[in-house]
């Protein structure tokens, strides 16, 4: 009962004494002592809740048992009864009445209350009324008449507050306000202390674990700064100030602070933020534990609006304006903030999707649950498999080939199935190099997507084929170079001279060669070469090298990145002209009809001439012209510029830039994040490699410093437009991202920057929002006011298919994770256009910041109270600074998933995805997952950086 009676003592009246309702024996009662009525509310849950505490009437008890006023002049005092047993009788019978129909009683005043309008108006009207009785009473005081009709005013707020926390309500806050989240159930809880327990015999020092230790002891090394303030709390609840505290001291502290009861977590809280154990907290009070929230979740923005933020709570829970809250208030607020959380909520379920799970729960056989994967892998990879099939069938052809053509020669009675190995690879190897081309011929791939052709090859899939080419010519290198170095060659050099006259003097000359003849001839020397300048290239490619992810000693740290990457990969120029001069230069074929390594490579060496070559002309006729430059937190730089007239695009496609003054050779693929009916094109472009550095330098160099206050948005104006650096464009080209019309429902997924090729959908999905309404606008004004004619019949009919088309998407639902504040300024514009001018409620946006502790933890509690808050009063998330909510931590895919199950039953989805490779590999797994259970289809596409 320590908590409520911290709860209840700033009820007492001050200058007045509450006296019991009886009198042991032997004791009077004179006439100037005040007596008052407390009024207590029995709880279904056998909780008692104080209702009121009014001045009583004294009754006085006569012998003969007969009660009179305490005001009568006739009887000023109670007089002392004549048996001690008819008192204890009397009191027994009264204590026991009383419990019988308390219950009873509060039953029926929860009715009467319930049916009672505690409207703004009905408490306006109280207090006016407090205020005049109270004025009248103090002689007209009216400072105190207005504390005592606050106190009436606040009173009023309590009992409704009381009336309003039901177990329901209870129910809901549990999930909120927790200390220590993995302690929902008894075994976790025991799991938890025994981990705490462990680290205590860790940190301890004599036997005391030390205040500066205890973050790390119970698992907020990240909060060091809250979990000392909850050390201090904990320790204040003990009329304790101390350094350092026992085992079993520890352990009393960890009983409390994983107490799965509300009140016990919320008294905690509350004792946090109440420093001087006043039962108050004040305006300054909130502050401080603002600040603290926002320190703990890394919320530098919020840290320096505490103090405005710290008055709109007092705003909101002391209407009354008394300089203070209490435990009471700040329950409602906790109790109530999902009234405030009506932006943004969820998705709703229907019965569809109930029936939609359950088709997942029921039991099928081994076989026909055998068949349903197999049947959906075909379905979802079919397009993959008979590429990679008619691929794989090639290149056994070629090889089988060419094994049994040099079976057939007199080689082959000398050299064996080394030789025919090495000549099916050679085969296989001439064919690869040739259509590893094809994969990277951008504007090729661009222009099939929108034939026919798209729709059975996979290009999304372009470059993890082209991956798949390069290991099959690794392969095909280590058959070929190695049979013939370390077989061929020696069984050759072994040969007696006899048999070499009769088998191989055609092909290698009179004289026998040796081995060192066989390596330093031309077909030996561009042999060697090629496979140097491969493996240079091939290691360098790879991710651990291409992401940096081994670090290497100067000066060898050059050989990691993209740069290295980029260069070495050009090697490949080199390498053709070798392949060529290495297929003209054969010893077992002579014709010249029968080299046929020109063959293969020249139709997709002279595509991709061209398409390099269109690259220059195409850029350099592309010319624009910046437009505003701006660098963002997070080391975003954002680069806006001219449209060229001929550059045509798509949401959701990319195009190279380049920056001579960075690198006039570099050229690097950002999304453009501008819409295809904006008059500009843009790009974000983060900070990741040495490429990027040195561009935000040389742009942070020409531009002027941002303004005080300002988030780095730096326009350019006639004399920065001279000195900011030029740039080149080449573009665009095509990404999975551009085919998200032809889907009933978009899931748009960006991780950090990822969200870049995202927005221009967003943009062009508001844009056709707004045309379709000035369309269906301009029709409906044009079937009012045209007459029946034929002529007028024909217009309508000529929009529908076309306004069909754009209406194929019907929802799209944009979710952002991210763990920088700052980075909501990227595109904080944007989602704030599509907030207001989305009227039809297509899209539907949803931020998410890592960085703070999830819904329901204690550190972030207080701030998802300041976030309700604030958007029910300024429609402005105090997150992201937009009109779209931020959620805390990272989402619950699999109930994202189910809730559009629910929504969009039997619709075909489409989950774009732009990021890191290991929440690629969660949504898959959910697509697949889901696609098993129901009619609703999930097709999952994944950018590739």
């Amino acid at each position: 009962m320590r908590g409520h009676q911290r709860r209840w003592a700033s009820d007492s009246v001050p200058d007045k004494t509450i006296a019991s309702g009886t009198t042991s024996p032997g004791t009077e009662s004179t006439s100037g002592e005040e007596f008052v009525e407390v009024t207590l509310d029995l709880q279904d849950d056998n909780t008692i809740v104080l209702r009121s505490v009014e001045p009583a009437t004294v009754i006085n008890i006569p012998d003969d048992g007969e009660a009179t006023p305490a005001s009568s002049s006739r009887s000023s005092s109670i007089r002392r009864s004549s048996s001690n047993s008819r008192i204890r009788q009397f009191s027994q019978e009264l204590k026991a009445e009383a419990v019988a129909k308390a219950k009873q009683f509060s039953q029926e005043l929860k009715a009467e209350l319930r049916r009672f309008s505690w409207s703004h108006g009905n408490a306006s009207r109280v207090l006016a009324a407090s205020s005049a009785i109270a004025s009248q009473n103090n002689g007209g005081g009216a400072g105190s008449g207005y504390y005592d009709s606050a106190l009436a005013a606040r009173a009023l707020r309590r009992q409704r507050a009381q009336l309003d926390r039901t177990r329901s309500g209870a129910q809901k806050a549990l999930r909120g306000l927790r200390f220590i989240s993995n302690c929902k159930s008894k075994s976790n809880g025991l799991d938890a202390w025994n981990e705490v327990e462990s680290n205590f015999y860790k940190l301890a020092k004599d036997g005391n674990l030390y205040r500066a230790d205890f973050a790390q002891c119970i698992g907020m090394r990240d909060s060091k700064e809250f979990a000392l303030e909850l050390f201090d709390a904990l320790g204040r609840r003990r009329r304790l100030k101390v350094d350092k505290i026992s085992k079993d001291e520890l352990y009393e502290f960890w009983s409390q602070i994983s107490d799965q009861s509300f009140d016990s977590r919320l008294q905690i809280f509350f004792d946090m933020v109440d420093k001087n154990e006043d039962g108050r907290i004040t305006e300054e009070e909130v502050k401080e534990i603002i600040m603290l929230s926002a320190c703990a979740n890394k919320l530098s923005r919020l840290k320096e609006q505490a103090e405005e933020y710290a008055a709109l709570i007092m705003e909101e829970l002391d209407p009354e304006r008394l300089g203070y809250i209490e435990l009471w208030q700040l329950e409602t607020l906790l109790l109530q903030k999902d009234t405030y959380l009506n932006y943004s909520q969820a998705l709703s379920y229907t019965s569809q999707a109930l029936s939609q799970n359950l088709q997942g729960l029921r039991r099928r056989s081994p076989i026909r649950r055998i068949s349903s994967k197999c049947i959906y892998y075909l379905q979802e990879n079919w397009k993959r498999l008979w590429v990679l099939t008619l691929w794989v069938c090639i290149m056994i052809g070629l090889f089988t080939w060419k094994f049994f053509q040099y079976k057939q020669k007199n080689s082959f009675q000398i050299m064996g199935y080394c030789l025919l190995t090495a000549k099916g690879a050679a085969e296989t190897l001439k064919f690869n190099m040739a259509l590893v081309l094809l994969p990277v011929c951008r504007n090729t791939i661009t222009w099939l997507r929108n034939t026919r052709v798209g729709f059975v090859v996979p290009f999304d899939d372009n470059i993890n084929f082209h991956k798949s080419i390069a290991a099959a010519i690794v392969i095909g290198v280590i058959l070929h170079a190695g049979n013939h170095l370390a077989c061929d060659f020696p069984r050759l050099i072994k040969v007696p001279e006899s048999v070499y006259e009769e088998y191989l003097h055609d092909d290698f000359g009179t004289h026998k060669p040796t081995y060192l003849d066989l390596v330093k001839g031309a077909e030996g020397v561009t042999g060697i070469l090629m496979v140097i300048c491969m493996t240079i290239a091939f290691t360098l490619a790879t991710k651990w090298f291409r992401r940096s992810l081994i670090k290497l000693p100067k000066p060898f740290n050059r050989l990691t990145g993209y740069n290295a990457f980029w260069y070495s990969h050009h090697l490949f120029v080199i390498v053709y002209a070798l392949l060529i001069i290495h297929g003209v230069f054969l010893y077992l074929v002579h014709k010249w009809y029968l080299k046929t390594t020109w063959m293969y490579l020249s139709v997709p060496v002279l595509l991709y001439a061209g398409e390099r070559i269109l690259r220059v002309f195409r850029s350099g006729f592309s010319t624009v012209r910046l437009l505003k430059v701006a660098i963002y937190p997070g080391n975003v730089l954002t680069l806006q510029m001219s449209k060229p007239p001929q550059f045509k695009y798509k949401s959701g496609q990319y195009m190279f830039v380049q920056c001579p003054a960075v690198s006039p050779f570099e050229w690097h693929p950002f999304s453009i994040t501008s819409a295809p009916g904006d008059d500009y094109l843009s790009v974000h472009i983060r900070q990741l490699g040495d490429w990027t550095q040195e561009l935000k330098r040389v742009f942070s160099e020409a531009c002027e410093p941002p303004l005080a206050g300002k988030s780095g948005l730096l326009r350019a104006d006639e004399t920065t437009k001279k000195s900011l650096p030029k740039l080149l464009i080449d573009g665009p080209y095509g990404a999975p991202a551009q085919d998200y019309r032809k889907y009933d429902v978009l899931l748009l997924v960006g991780l950090g920057i990822g969200a870049t090729p995202f927005i221009s959908i967003l943009k062009d999905l508001l844009n056709n929002i707004v045309k379709m309404e000035e369309q269906a606008d301009s029709l409906s004004d044009f079937s009012r006011n045209s007459d029946l004619s034929s002529g007028s019949t024909d217009s309508p009919n000529k929009l529908n298919p076309k306004r069909k088309k754009t209406l194929k998407t019907t929802n799209a639902y944009f979710y952002w994770v991210t763990r920088e504040q700052g980075s909501f300024d990227w595109f904080k514009g944007v989602m704030n256009e599509v907030a207001d001018q989305d009227q039809r409620g297509v899209i539907e946006m949803h931020n998410y910041l890592t960085s703070v502790y999830e819904e329901g933890d204690a550190r972030s509690t207080l701030i998802t109270m300041v976030q309700a808050l604030n958007h029910a009063k300024n429609g402005v998330d105090i997150v992201s600074g937009t009109r779209v909510r931020t959620h805390f931590a990272r989402p619950n895919w699999k109930k994202v998933f189910s809730k559009f199950c629910s929504k969009h039953y039997g619709a075909r989805i489409g989950v774009f995805y732009c990021g890191a490779p290991v929440l690629a590999k969660e949504l898959s797994k959910l697509c697949y997952e889901f696609n098993q259970k129901g009619p609703t289809k999930f097709e999952f596409h994944k950018e590739h950086f």
